[in-house]
Parts: C-alpha cells; sequence; structure tokens
C-alpha cells in the first residue's frame, strides 16, 4: 500500500481555490515518485528471449534483469498478470550460488511476489525467470490480428503496453519511472520478420523452421515503450539524418505507406532542429496493423511506432485528403512523442499530459509548417472546443491529475489530458513568445533526457528563460486546477482613437450556473478589426486600450483558453463585422457563441444570426463549422419528427447554396479545405433528410459497377456511409455481402463500420448481432455496437448489458468503464441515466467511475438544451422562414 500528501489537484477536484503562490507551493514535487511497488528494489537492465506459439494464443520468455537492492528485504515484488513461472533464481554474480524464492501471483493486484528464506542485503544481482504467458485478441500486451489477405487468412503479433500492460509480456517494474536498458531476443517462424526497437544485431537458423532473431541494445527507457512485431510483412525504408525511416506493412501493402515514409522524413528534419537534440536511435520505424481499437489508433514505442492501418496507410481506391491529413498528423504526433515521452518521460501518470499535450501541439504546429496549403492552423479552435466540452461540466478533471489506478490511468487519455493540454501549450507559446518557447523546451530536453520528470521541471525551464512572466503562475493554474475562464467584455465609447476595454473574468460551465467561479491569471489579446493587437493578463478585472474604433475582437488569433462574453452592443458589432473578420476568429466567434447561448449565457439567436450572415463564399472551414452546429441541432430533435422537419426545412435551405457552389464533381483546382467540405456537407445534407442528396448518392452507388467515375475515391466513403445509414434490408443484405468478400483489412474495416450506422432500428439489431460473431474480427466488434448506439443509444447499451459476458472479450479490460457508459451517452433521457448509474454501482469501484459520471452529466447537459434551448430555436425559426 502506497500513501501520498494531499495536493493541489486533489484539492481542486474539491472546489479548492488557490492564489497562483499557493498553487505553487502545493504542486512542489513530493521526494517520492508515486508508485505501486516496494521501493527496496530497482531495475538497470532486462534481457528477454521469448517464443510466441501463434497458432495456441501462447508465448514462452526468459527474462534476467539486472537489478539493485536497495534495503535490506526478503521480498521481490514486481507486476505480471497472466503468467504462470517455471523458475525464479536470484543471483549475486559469476559463481555465486543461486537464491531460489517462493513464487505467489496476484492477478487482482498485477503482481508476482517471490519470498526468499531471509534477507538480501543491499547490492546487485541477477533475477531470471522461466515464465509463460498469454497472447490476446485486443490490442493490450502480446496480441494476435487475424487478417483476410489476397493470399488468404494471415495472423500477426504485435504488442501494446501504455498504460500498463508490459506486465503481460515481461514480469517487470511496470511503471514509467522505473527505466532500463533492453536486450530483446526472439524464435519466430523462419518466413516472418520480426521488429523491435532497435535494429535487429543477428539471425540464425534455430531449426524446425524457426529463426533465432537478436536486437540490439535499447537505449535506457520506459517498459511501456517496449515493442515486439511478427509476422508477413513488407518494410520500405529511407533515410534522413542519419537515421534509417521505415514503413512496415503487411505483404503487398507497402506502397500506401509511401506518404507516411516520406513524411517521416521531413517530420524527423523539422523535429531535430527544434528540439536541439538529434533523433537519438538508429532506426525509427512505423509498423502498420490491420484491425482497430476503441481507445487509440497509434503508441509511440521509441524506434518502432505502432499504428493500426487505417490511421497509416493511403489506399488510393478508398481513402481521402482528410485521412491523409490524419496520416501526417498522427505520424507527426507519435514522432514527437520521440523525445516528449520517450526521450524524457514523465514521473507518474499524473503528469501524462506531458506526453500527449505536447505531442498534439507539436503536431499540429509542425502540420501547419510543413502542409500549409491545408490551411490546418484553423484547426485551434475546433481542438479548443472538443476540450471545452468536456471541461465545462462537472466531472471534468485538471489537466495534471491524481492517478491511483491502472483504470484512472486509462481513463485520462481523454480530451482534458490531449486537447486542454495542446490548447493551454499554444496561449503559453503565444504568451512568451514562439522563440522563447523553443528555447525553454530546448533546455528542458536536454536537462532532462533519459529521465523522468513532472511539469513543474518544464515551467521552471520556461521561468529561466522569461524571468517576470509568470510562467508557473499562469500554468499552474490552468493545469492544477479544473474548468475554463469566462472573460465579460464591456467597451466604453471611442476616444482619442482607441475602445477601452473592461474585461471581468469569471468562469464558463455547461451545467452549473451558480459555481462560484476559480480564479486564473488569463493571458488576452485583443485588437479592433484590422487593427494592431494589444495584450494584457487578466486577474479578476483588467482595462485595456484597444487602438481602432471599430468593433473589439477578444481573444484575436484564438491562442485563448477561455470564452469570451460580449455585452449585447458589442454582440450586434461584431455581428455587422463578422465578414471582415480573420477566418479563425470567425470560427473563435462563431464557437463561443454556440457554447454561451446552449448554455443560457446568450440568446441563441445570437448564433443563428451569425450562421445566417455567413456568405456562401465564406472559408470552407466556416462552413464546416455551420454544418456541425446544424447537425448537433439536428440530433437535439431526434424523436420529435415534426419540429425536426422544421429546422431541417431551414438547415438544407441554408446548406444547399453552399453545396451548390462546391458540388459533386471536383474542380482541378480547388484548395484542399474545399475538398473537405464537400463530403461533410454530403454527410450533412443526408442528416437532415435532403432527398436530392440522398437519391443521388444511391444513383451513384448502383452505377459504380457499369461507371468507374460514379464514386471517386475522394467520396467513396461518404456515398457508402450514405446509403448504408439509409438501407433497407436488401440493401444492407447487399453490403454486408461486400464486406464479408472484401480482401482488404483497411476496407472491410470501414465496410463492416457501415452496416452499423444504419438508421433502422430492426436493421440496427442484426449489426449488433453481427458484432458477437467472429465475422467482422476481434478487433472490430466493440466499434460496431459503439457506432450503432450513436442512433440507437438504448438498443445498443441495453444489448451490451444483455451480453456482457461477450462483449467484455472485444474490449480491453482496463477500458471497460469507459467503454460501456459511452454506450449510452448520445440519449436524452432519465432512463438512461439510471442505467448508467446502476451499471456504474455494480461493476465498477468508486475510483473507476469517472466516465460512468460524465456521460450522466452529459445527459443532463443535453436534457437541459432540448427542453430550454430549443423552444428558442423553434422562435427563431419562426421569424427566418423556417
Amino acid at each position: 500500500m502506497r500513501t501520498r500528501l494531499v495536493s493541489a489537484i486533489a484539492l481542486a477536484l474539491a472546489g479548492v481555490t488557490f492564489t497562483g503562490a499557493a498553487l505553487a507551493a502545493e504542486a512542489a514535487p513530493t521526494a517520492q515518485t508515486t508508485t505501486q511497488l516496494p521501493r527496496a528494489v530497482r531495475p538497470s537492465h532486462y534481457a528477454v528471449s521469448i517464443t510466441p506459439h501463434a497458432s495456441t494464443l501462447t508465448f514462452d520468455g526468459k527474462v534476467t534483469v539486472d537489478v539493485e537492492v536497495l534495503a535490506p528485504t526478503n521480498v521481490i515484488t514486481l507486476n505480471a498478470i497472466d503468467m504462470s513461472f517455471s523458475k525464479v533464481e536470484l543471483t549475486a554474480g559469476k559463481g555465486a550460488s543461486a537464491l531460489t524464492p517462493k513464487v505467489s501471483t496476484d492477478n487482482d493486484a498485477q503482481t508476482a511476489t517471490f519470498t526468499f528464506d531471509k534477507p538480501i542485503a543491499k547490492g546487485k544481482y541477477q533475477l531470471s525467470m522461466s515464465y509463460a504467458g498469454k497472447i490476446g485478441t485486443q490490442a493490450n500486451g502480446l496480441f494476435a490480428i487475424d487478417y483476410d489477405s489476397k493470399a488468404g487468412k494471415k495472423r500477426a503479433l504485435y504488442t501494446q503496453f501504455e498504460n500498463s500492460d508490459a506486465r503481460r509480456f515481461i514480469p517487470s517494474w511496470d511503471e514509467p519511472n522505473y527505466k532500463a536498458t533492453f536486450d530483446l531476443d526472439v524464435t519466430v517462424p523462419s518466413g516472418d520478420m520480426a521488429v523491435s526497437n532497435m535494429p535487429v544485431a543477428s539471425k540464425t537458423d534455430a531449426g524446425n523452421g524457426l529463426s533465432h532473431i537478436t536486437f540490439k541494445t535499447s537505449p535506457k527507457m520506459s517498459t511501456y515503450l517496449l515493442f515486439f512485431g511478427t509476422g508477413e510483412f513488407d518494410r520500405i525504408t529511407t533515410q534522413s539524418e542519419g537515421v534509417e525511416i521505415g514503413v512496415v506493412t503487411q505483404k503487398g501493402l507497402s506502397a500506401q505507406g509511401a506518404f507516411t515514409l516520406e513524411s517521416g522524413k521531413a517530420v524527423l528534419k523539422e523535429y531535430n532542429d527544434y528540439f536541439g537534440v538529434p533523433y537519438p536511435l538508429p532506426k525509427l520505424d512505423n509498423v502498420a496493423s490491420p484491425g482497430s481499437s476503441q481507445f487509440f489508433s497509434a503508441m509511440e514505442n521509441w524506434g518502432a511506432i505502432y499504428t493500426f492501418e487505417y490511421a497509416l496507410l493511403l489506399d488510393p481506391s478508398f481513402s481521402t485528403l482528410q485521412d491523409k491529413q490524419n496520416v501526417f498528423g498522427t505520424a507527426a504526433h507519435e514522432m514527437a512523442h520521440q523525445w516528449f515521452g520517450d526521450l524524457v518521460t514523465m514521473r507518474w501518470w499524473d503528469d501524462l499530459w506531458l506526453n500527449e499535450g505536447f505531442a498534439s501541439w507539436m503536431a499540429s504546429r509542425t502540420t501547419d509548417r510543413l502542409h500549409p496549403e491545408w490551411n490546418t492552423k484553423l484547426d485551434a479552435v475546433g481542438i479548443r472546443e472538443g476540450a471545452m466540452s468536456r471541461d465545462a461540466v462537472v466531472t471534468t478533471h485538471p489537466v495534471v491529475q491524481r492517478i491511483d489506478t491502472v483504470e484512472q490511468a486509462s481513463q485520462a487519455f481523454d480530451s482534458i489530458t490531449y486537447s486542454k493540454g495542446e490548447s493551454v501549450i499554444r496561449m503559453l507559446e503565444n504568451y512568451v513568445g514562439a522563440d522563447n518557447w523553443r528555447t525553454g523546451v530546448r533546455n528542458y530536453i536536454k536537462a532532462h533526457a533519459y529521465g523522468n520528470t513532472v511539469s513543474d521541471d518544464l515551467w521552471h525551464a520556461m521561468d529561466a528563460v522569461v524571468p517576470g512572466k509568470q510562467v508557473t503562475t499562469i500554468a499552474h493554474e490552468f493545469t492544477l486546477q479544473p474548468g475554463i475562464p469566462l472573460i465579460r467584455v464591456e467597451a466604453g465609447a471611442c476616444a482619442n482613437n482607441a475602445v477601452t476595454l473592461k474585461l471581468t473574468q469569471g468562469e464558463f460551465t455547461k451545467d452549473r450556473p451558480d459555481k462560484k467561479p476559480l480564479r486564473w491569471h488569463v493571458p488576452v489579446t485583443a485588437q479592433s478589426i484590422g487593427g494592431k493587437p494589444v495584450h494584457t493578463l487578466v486577474d479578476g478585472e483588467a482595462t485595456l486600450a484597444v487602438p481602432g474604433c471599430g468593433p473589439v475582437q477578444v481573444n484575436a488569433g484564438q491562442s485563448g483558453y477561455y470564452r469570451t462574453l460580449y455585452a449585447p452592443a458589442q454582440v450586434s458589432a461584431i455581428k455587422e463585422g463578422f465578414t471582415k473578420l480573420e477566418p479563425i476568429d470567425q470560427l473563435g466567434v462563431m464557437s463561443d457563441t454556440w457554447a454561451l447561448s446552449m448554455a443560457g449565457l446568450q440568446p441563441v439567436a445570437d448564433f443563428l444570426d451569425l450562421a445566417k450572415a455567413t456568405p456562401v463564399g465564406a472559408d470552407p472551414q466556416i462552413w464546416d463549422e455551420v454544418a456541425g452546429s446544424f447537425s448537433a441541432l439536428n440530433d437535439y430533435y431526434r424523436g420529435d419528427a415534426k419540429r425536426q422537419a422544421t429546422f431541417r426545412t431551414y438547415a438544407v435551405k441554408r446548406l444547399s447554396p453552399v453545396f451548390a457552389r462546391v458540388g459533386w464533381e471536383a474542380n482541378p483546382n480547388e484548395s484542399v479545405p474545399t475538398t473537405i467540405l464537400r463530403s461533410h456537407l454530403i454527410s450533412t445534407l443526408s442528416n437532415l433528410g435532403d432527398s436530392t442528396v440522398i437519391d443521388e448518392a444511391r444513383r451513384r452507388y448502383a452505377a459504380q459497377a457499369t461507371d468507374p467515375k460514379a464514386v471517386p475515391a475522394e467520396l467513396r466513403k461518404t456515398i457508402l456511409a450514405i446509403v448504408a445509414s439509409h438501407a433497407d434490408a436488401a440493401t444492407w443484405d447487399k453490403m454486408h455481402a461486400a464486406a464479408k468478400a472484401e480482401k482488404t483489412p483497411l476496407v472491410k474495416d470501414r465496410l463492416y463500420a457501415q452496416l452499423a450506422s444504419v438508421e433502422d432500428e430492426a436493421l440496427a439489431k442484426r449489426a449488433l448481432d453481427l458484432a458477437l460473431t467472429d465475422e467482422p474480427g476481434a478487433t472490430n466488434s466493440a466499434g460496431m455496437i459503439r457506432i450503432v448506439s450513436r442512433l440507437h443509444p438504448e438498443l445498443a447499451f441495453d444489448f451490451a448489458m444483455a451480453h456482457r459476458e461477450q462483449v467484455d472479450k472485444v474490449v480491453d479490460g482496463s477500458s471497460r468503464s469507459r467503454y460501456y457508459p459511452a454506450l449510452g451517452s448520445s440519449a436524452f433521457d432519465q432512463a438512461m441515466i439510471d442505467k448508467i448509474n446502476a451499471y456504474a454501482t455494480k461493476y465498477l469501484a468508486p475510483s473507476s467511475r469517472r466516465d460512468a459520471e460524465t456521460a450522466v452529466a452529459n445527459i443532463k447537459y443535453r436534457m437541459m438544451v432540448r427542453n430550454e434551448r430549443l423552444p428558442s430555436v423553434d422562435a427563431w425559426l419562426g421569424k427566418n422562414g423556417g
């Protein structure tokens, strides 16, 4: 059992507010790093030998661990799960007699304990273990992926260890702060390729059709970053900055990895320059795997990134420009981890955001730098909105959060860790300046290479670069307490060609209108339209003189993590000048207005007026935002056919001229955002029931056998999705037959997902039944149930509960507390709240209920919007031709 000081994190969750100084004092690291293992023994090196038996889903392992006993003890406890031990010995060096302990395992605690007859003295030893383990069918530990190929059915093996599953592969100190070096050797079929973090050192014939492969010694790293994969693979390579970049795919698909390979070459050069520390390994592979997971798309194993095919490969018959952007973004994210996460690792899962927030921010920055034609800088608003949606409900948590259990660590991989982390970094970079921020990052990386850190190590590095800027104070307030600042804006009359703003700070929530606000130092940027930006730091209240007499935009450039609420006069002025704002500020104003109006802080009409005023020729990403909001409103009307029909009529009327401008056919020189908008508009108009769009999608689907241009690759997924969602039984059967016949896993997985997106409830039931057969593939079953839940939450949740034993087998065990509540999250009624609460009470420990409580909080919010905001939408539609 471990003890821990009460931290600022826990107190912030309890609603205690802090001054900056108090937060700084509470954030000071404790003398000891959190651990779930006794501290008396520490590893320094693992020599691991693995022989997998793919046909029986078992493996044999041997490992010798160099350990140091730090205090006399007769017990060594480490992490292990689903393992049996045949031999365990401890020796003090060559010629020393071996000590043989009593072995006990505890799967609930995920530990193996070795008890010796007498205390072991301080000193260095070797702990040798022979053991057997299990190969799973879900992406945790060592697992198998079965897939169809043109050469028949195949099975490949991969590992996935984050956050706490290396213990399924090696009995180990499976916590991030226990860094060590690794030697790995494996015995695999001679026709298979084996891949690990480091290059192959030797390959010899082991007889019986097997080869023995030894990899070079890894650098010092955490257990969760070790990787092993084997199967019938191809590998393509290139060179960058003296490093061999590789992409590993199933045989025959290496050409689909060419874009990732070239992207990796460019990104490595960019990162070597930015971080100021060259990538330290001799090679960097990106390993493509068929299948999927409900909880991740890729994993940053050092030197051997693991990525599902849909997030790495580009199939010319199926992949879109959006897919291309996603592939680049995923690769850039995982490559950023090679520094933030792998070279420098958080001490404990409390600071997971140091890995994920930074990798997300770095990927966004790099995508914008290397592909300006994609105009992804506007994505910053959507990323922030994703974080704020989660951060505005009662069950939110700080970016730096208290983690006590494996399940809590799994739940930490959420939009607060990723998207709020990224958004706070973007705000701080803008506040201190890009060059200063990079200097601080470089100093941090150099100071802590091959080590472990807490968030304050980064803040102290920044303070050293920009003394007097209160970086630690601001960072603590945005990472050690939850929530979103609200900046209320009142503007005086223009005098001397300047407008003086009064800025008052509060807190934005979606579900607690009477909540006592927390306090932040908020970096605020403001400018009049076309004017010069000015800056201030708001602590409670501030005034700011803004040059120019036009409408004033607060959070100009959208780098700030806060909501902006204008007084009515300013709202009117911004509406009038809306088209003159930069596109990113148009997005920011629209997003704030949507959130504030849904929460009751602004009239709903303010958002609808902005959507109405948006010109047909506006930036494609602005129309993406309007279309997304219309889709959300359409969903709020679900089940109320008459009112929904009225809203749909207006929404289709508003979007149709935009779609007419974009059209079904791509123009040779159109922008990438326009190409992406086309697919999104087609999908949205279909969801809104636009018969013209639905009929044309069906016509193209039917014509594809004789007209190769009827379904271009860029629209293939969109058209298939429309046909599937509006399918009758005959169409669903036809699509099911196509899915069964498909031999390309990347396409096959998507076809099964689309079978689950059907509106018809009887067909949705068939999709649920199909999900629990062997047909879709073990890693696709959970996703099919989840997709059904989007339109049929009650049906999907009840089905999963009725078949819980079967569903448990297709969901990663440590993530079930996330999976089941999510099935009900699109519901609108108290009955679903009761079901989720009953599930949590029966199956989840109190410490593992955050995702269930969040699903309930969001259902309550959706019910509030439906009951209290839709009448205002109805009234607006009545006045505006709805």
